[in-house]
């Protein structure tokens, strides 16, 4: 009997942290548009209501990882951040280690990543940066926070900024949703493929492209505006 309790407790403390970190990425990435992020922006985008979202943001100022009064905007303390950055490191980490290592396809690594993110042991996850050569970005091109919490960013712009004739190499995606990369998969768009952009349409921004056999492959705009490139 104590020990099925004692395996409910420790069962229930993991997805209490688990949650708790899950709220530091979302704040985290809220954070880097805004300091100052709202109850209600915070449970938009974790899809949870406003009362949720408030217990679990007082829990996370009494661990010292955010600042927080009534009716105030939530901000992220450099403890906070610290946490956030580091989660965010193992999930990449993680991302990258079963995409190269494993043989994962780019649209199966997240939800694992997920779960792997939360482990503790920091000594597994500097093996696996040592293991996979310290590899500054994911298999998304989203970069990997250094062990210092260092992160270095790019200044990469999106397909749908770029002129006509103009020869750019993918480098990153904005959204690495599953959706998305099942679609690119298709279209045989990935990291690194090299495109050349063939005409736009004045009127919705729609893009005809050529790249590797695909001589001319046409794009949305919500398409193209997702592709961060590089000019070559």
């Amino acid at each position: 009997m104590l020990t099925n309790n004692f395996i409910f407790v420790k069962n229930y403390l993991s997805m209490a942290t688990k949650a708790k970190e899950n709220y530091l990425k979302a704040l985290y990435h809220l954070h880097l548009k805004n300091e100052e992020i709202s109850l209600s922006e915070l449970g938009r985008n974790l899809e949870l209501s406003k009362p949720t979202v408030n217990d679990m943001v007082k829990k996370m100022h009494q661990n010292g990882w955010v600042e927080y009064e009534r009716y105030k905007p939530i901000k992220l303390t450099n403890e906070g951040r610290k946490n956030a950055v580091s989660v965010i490191r193992k999930h990449r980490l993680s991302e990258m280690f079963l995409s190269k290592v494993m043989g994962f396809g780019w649209e199966e690594v997240h939800d694992i990543a997920e779960e792997l993110e939360h482990l503790k042991s920091a000594n597994f996850f500097d093996r696996m940066d040592e293991l996979l050569g310290f590899p500054n970005i994911d298999p998304h091109g989203s970069p990997i926070p250094k062990k210092n919490g260092e992160i270095v960013k790019s200044s990469y712009k999106t397909l749908a900024e770029h002129a006509v004739g103009t020869k750019v190499e993918l480098k990153a995606l904005r959204d690495s949703s599953t959706d998305f990369l099942v679609f690119l998969n298709k279209k045989e768009i990935r990291l690194g493929t090299e495109i050349l952009i063939r005409q736009i349409e004045p009127f919705d921004r729609t893009m005809t492209i050529s790249y590797g056999n695909h001589s001319e492959q046409v794009l949305s705009n919500s398409v193209s505006s997702r592709l961060l490139v590089e000019a070559i």
